[in-house]
């Protein structure tokens, strides 16, 4: 806050996706944006932006690990729009970049499985429409989201060498 009483509010940089027809008629965009590789999404109606790659890690091989999600099918669990792993079959929201699952209690007959989550695991990002351009802002959240390790020089370099 400054002394004259004004808040300062911190500026966030927005990037240029594409003309928002483009995007429509593509239905998913993956680009970099500030060193990051995100995906962009258009699925009935709405803008959607997420890491382009899986958050599923193993630990034994960097080669199984960050399924391509653009290579995804957009399927609905639940009442949400959800992006599936090609790869690993990981169903993630679009919306929150929820992982979930399905789950059946044992104990209650008729056995009928329910949609669970596993928390916010992918990190999502903002999209915004100004006179037909689309523009992303990233999420620059301090928290951590198992998807951040994809987006990393490490990861990279290690992708590189396989």
């Amino acid at each position: 806050m400054s002394f004259d009483g004004e808040v300062e509010v911190a500026c966030k940089t927005s990037y240029f996706i594409g003309k928002k027809e483009n995007v429509i008629k593509a239905k998913r965009v993956v680009n970099s944006f500030a060193g990051k590789d995100i995906l962009v999404i258009y699925h009935q109606g709405d803008f959607y932006a997420i890491d382009a790659r899986c958050y599923r890690k193993f630990m034994c091989s960097v080669a199984d690990s960050g399924g391509p999600l653009q290579n995804g099918d957009i399927e609905d669990f639940d009442g949400r729009p959800c992006i599936v792993c090609p790869w690993h079959k990981y169903k993630i929201t679009l919306s929150e970049g929820e992982g979930l699952y399905q789950a059946v209690d044992p104990s209650v007959k008729p056995m009928k499985p329910t949609w669970c989550s596993k928390g916010i695991k992918q990190r999502v990002h903002t999209v915004t429409e100004s006179n037909g351009d689309l523009f992303l802002t990233l999420n620059d959240s301090s928290e951590s989201f198992e998807s951040d390790y994809y987006q990393t020089e490490k990861y990279r370099k290690t992708l590189l060498k396989t």
